[in-house]
């Protein structure tokens, strides 16, 4: 009995050194035998356990510290700065840490190399926007720009979702609480269905509102799928999304059949991805509609509901902002007729703009892009090796004192200088930068101006924790008191 147990506790440090040494000597140690001879060297860094890596390191900085910047900090300190590259294995694979601007703009600009990879591609779709290359995507991306993101696209949408903006900051009053990052996303998503789908409120929209929340919570989770896992969770969502986004479609095509279809001037994004054609007159199947539909909703919707939320958050902790934010907007309601303004007035408001810039600087609601090497790469003498995955950590970028002075101070004064080069990668970069990246910052710009001009509010829990993943809110949900002024 002594023997084995002798034999057990001595071989425990053993193992557990194996196993922390697993993957380096799985992954690393046949490309230096390989390239023994050769002048460049992979980044510094260390792969971490079996499967899971640096996975438990950076939950214990993301969930457990709630301090994610540290993630970084941690292989500064221990590597040195070297070129802003670090050797990591997150999300199931080996990988490469991106986080200073020139290596990131570098990443940005070489699309044909360093292709987009998203770590559980068959949630957001393997046919979707953010997952195709080439001229898959050229295609998709030309159309999904005109339909959403250019003037005469802006204007109308300006138009269709500020209707809801101001009923439901109407219904905020009346309640007198309300924990905005619940009301933000039912505003949101409710012009989402409507622009992408033409959706309307009512049980549907919520369920699928619903199924979105928890395929959300997937997007950045390990992929372990097994029940109670939030992979798992996410990918029932999926199925369940696609089942009625499929029966929509049908709805549809039934329509476009018996002659009763929705007029050019209507026509919501679904229509419009159902037309498109490739060079040859092909239309995208079916499973390309729908998985363009779910991943356009999830950047839409994430992003506009999250980054509203944020503003309500730091105005009512900063209201010499709020107090000039309301004075300019208070100009436009002077001198407009009715409830609505446009998206040419949304143009001049110059300090509402700023305050636009710095809400989603902080926000920081994509905190890393995903990138796949598809040839070995030399920069500034280390190799990123094909096959591996590029991490680009944006947030980093945004939250370094480096980049922005007082970085975690809300100041949209800031702005008043462009950024440094590089440095400012909210909708990432490149030819791949966010094809709805001014539907976003129109939807927030007419948020903010009906809420600053016609509400006062203030945060009752102002020390809320902040939790970071799957994205970055207060632990309370931003609850707040509002009337109107």
């Amino acid at each position: 009995m002594e023997y084995w147990l002798a034999l057990a506790l001595g071989g425990l440090p053993l193992l557990g050194y194996l196993l922390w040494w697993w993957n380096e000597l799985r992954y690393v140690l046949p490309l230096k035998l390989r390239d023994s001879a050769a002048a460049a060297k992979l980044p510094p860094g260390h792969l971490g356990f079996p499967l899971l890596g640096e996975m438990l390191t950076f939950l214990w900085y993301f969930k457990i510290l709630g301090r994610p910047d540290e993630f970084i900090n941690a292989k500064r300190k221990k590597y040195g700065d070297g070129v802003g590259l670090y050797r990591t294995h997150l999300f199931g694979s080996p990988s490469i840490i991106a986080c200073f601007p020139t290596v990131n703009r570098f990443l940005f600009k070489s699309d044909d190399t360093f292709v987009i990879d998203w770590p559980n591609v068959d949630i957001v779709g393997s046919n979707s926007l953010v997952a195709v290359n080439g001229k898959a995507h050229a295609r998709l991306r030309s159309y999904v720009i005109n339909a959403i993101n250019r003037p005469d696209a802006l204007r109308r949408i300006a138009v269709v979702v500020q209707p809801r903006m101001v009923a439901a900051l109407h219904s905020w009053s009346q309640n007198g609480t309300v924990k905005a990052y619940h009301e933000t996303r039912k505003v949101t998503f409710e012009n989402i269905g409507k622009l992408f789908a033409s959706l309307e409120p009512g049980p549907l929209l919520n369920t699928i509102d619903e199924l979105f929340n928890g395929l959300v919570k997937g997007l950045r989770a390990q992929a372990f799928d097994f029940p109670g896992s939030a992979y798992h969770r996410a990918r029932q969502c999926r199925k369940k999304l696609d089942a009625i986004f499929r029966a929509e479609l049908e709805k549809k095509k039934y329509q476009i059949k018996v002659g009763t279809s929705t007029s050019n001037d209507d026509l919501d994004l679904m229509d419009g991805l159902m037309q498109i054609e490739d060079d040859e007159g092909n239309n995208l199947s079916d499973q390309e509609v729908i998985d363009n539909i779910v991943s356009l909703v999830v950047a839409g919707y994430e992003s506009t509901s999250l980054a509203s939320t944020w503003a309500i958050y730091y105005l009512a902790k900063y209201p010499n902002v709020l107090k000039k934010l309301r004075e300019e907007n208070m100009v436009i309601i002077r001198n407009k007729k009715g409830d609505f303004i446009t998206s040419d007035d949304v143009s001049n408001l110059t300090y509402t703009n700023k305050v636009v810039e710095e809400t989603i600087r902080m926000a920081n609601i994509s905190a890393f892009n995903f990138r796949l090497a598809t040839n070995e790469v030399e920069y500034k003498g280390y190799k990123i090796p094909k096959g591996w995955k590029v991490i680009m950590w944006t947030r980093y970028l945004h939250t370094n004192a480096e980049n922005f002075e007082d970085p975690m101070c809300f100041n949209p004064d800031r702005w008043n200088d462009p950024a440094k080069p590089g440095t400012y990668l909210v909708f990432g970069g490149g030819p791949r930068i966010c094809a709805g990246n001014m539907l976003a910052r129109i939807q927030l710009s007419l948020f903010l101006h009906h809420l600053s001009t016609k509400y006062k509010w203030e945060l009752l829990n102002p020390d809320a924790a902040i939790e970071y993943l799957p994205h970055p809110k207060p632990v309370d949900g931003v609850e707040i008191s509002v009337s109107k002024l």
